[in-house]
């Protein structure tokens, strides 16, 4: 089957919010696909070369990060915090394995959230699940649960966002592994984790 960017809408999808306005889902959607791309052909090339590598046992794979984001998260400590917690892990990795590690980080995007059940009942109320910022909105109100396309948008602007942040840093040297001693994440130490 050729790819699209509609290809997906022939799939089953058990989780898909169901937006009340089509015209106005219909408008977001046309306006992320004029968007530049959050990343880049030779991006994904790369990272797609260095899976093959790690395939054949030469490189190791190391993925980490939030299984879900909200937009609140998108401020410079959390995100700094995150990236030392990989780039941490990934030294120990290296220093273990003695072969280059692919980080991938589950940053910038992870803001929708599978669901079990379609509705959520507090009391008397039943109303829409929250479903993550993408979707709808966390307040149990009917007004903040109805899924709302712009929030598209800005789940698209906090990723680039995000990953413009992650970008100036790794090519500012915060990612140096000479400099290990900047990664301090005392912000964990009283977890019980």
């Amino acid at each position: 089957m050729d790819w699209n960017p509609t290809t997906w809408q022939t799939r089953p999808a058990a989780q898909a919010a169901r937006y009340g306005n089509p015209a106005a889902l219909a408008r977001v959607v046309e306006e992320i696909g004029h968007l530049p791309p959050l990343v880049t052909s030779w991006e994904v090339e790369q990272l797609r070369d260095q899976l093959a590598r790690a395939a054949r046992g030469e490189m190791f794979v190391l993925q980490g990060g939030d299984c879900a984001e909200s937009f609140d998260d998108c401020r410079s400590e959390p995100i700094a915090a995150k990236l030392k917690i990989l780039l941490q892990m990934s030294l120990v990795l290296v220093h273990g394995t003695r072969k280059p590690v692919i980080r991938i980080g589950r940053i910038a995007g992870q803001y929708a959230k599978p669901r079990s059940t379609d509705s959520e009942t507090r009391g008397d109320v039943t109303l829409p699940a929250y479903r993550g910022d993408l979707v709808n909105r966390d307040a149990f109100t009917a007004e903040d649960r109805e899924p709302d396309p712009t929030l598209m948008l800005r789940a698209y602007e906090r990723a680039a966002l995000t990953l413009n942040f992650i970008r100036a840093l790794t090519d500012g040297g915060f990612a140096d592994l000479h400099h290990p001693e900047q990664w301090d994440i005392s912000f964990a130490k009283h977890s019980p984790h």
